[in-house]
């Protein structure tokens, strides 16, 4: 798998609005799942919004209605977004795997009660440390704060990326 899109604080981009019960089959579809991640991100949310996979940059945001993820455990859902530059997920709220995943793979996903006052095709700048996220018009929307255990891991890329480094911190000092 490629190196994830660096990550930093804040992101600014384009939101891509989507609405409720977004299924990860939407995002990761079976029928590319053995091609790798390349591919599978080609069509990354296609069946949606064909323009998304080849229109999406980085640093943009994808904003949903409720239960965003749900279906199955599949990892790839948060993958393919991440390998498209998708800078973070804001919705009201998300399929529990899928907000695990996302977290794991180093994907921001932000709990927002208020997104959908968020417009497709205006830009947003997340603030992950400050839970909120400013519109072009200066306007800021409160999102849910993360604990900061969380924001290190996704500053870290990831579970894993994470790990690691604590791993070799504590070799050092050992």
């Amino acid at each position: 798998m490629p190196p994830a899109p660096e990550f930093s604080l804040p992101q600014a981009g384009r939101i891509w609005r989507f609405g409720d019960d977004v299924d990860t089959d939407a995002m990761a579809p079976g029928s590319y799942m053995k091609a790798g991640i390349d591919v599978l991100a080609q069509h990354c949310l296609a069946a949606l919004r064909p323009e998304f996979p080849a229109s999406v940059r980085p640093g943009d945001l994808v904003v949903a209605g409720n239960n965003f993820g749900m279906g199955s455990s599949r990892e790839q859902a948060p993958q393919a977004l991440r390998h498209l530059g998708v800078a973070a997920v804001i919705a009201p709220s998300f399929a529990g795997l899928f907000y695990r995943n996302a977290l794991n793979l180093g994907l921001p996903v932000m709990v927002c009660a208020q997104a959908a006052l968020l417009a497709d095709g205006t830009r947003a700048t997340l603030d992950l440390d400050g839970a909120r996220i400013r519109l072009e018009d200066g306007t800021h929307l409160a999102c849910e704060p993360m604990p900061d255990f969380l924001r290190a891991l996704l500053r870290a890329g990831g579970l894993v990326p994470h790990l690691k480094a604590r791993l070799a911190a504590r070799a050092g000092n050992g």
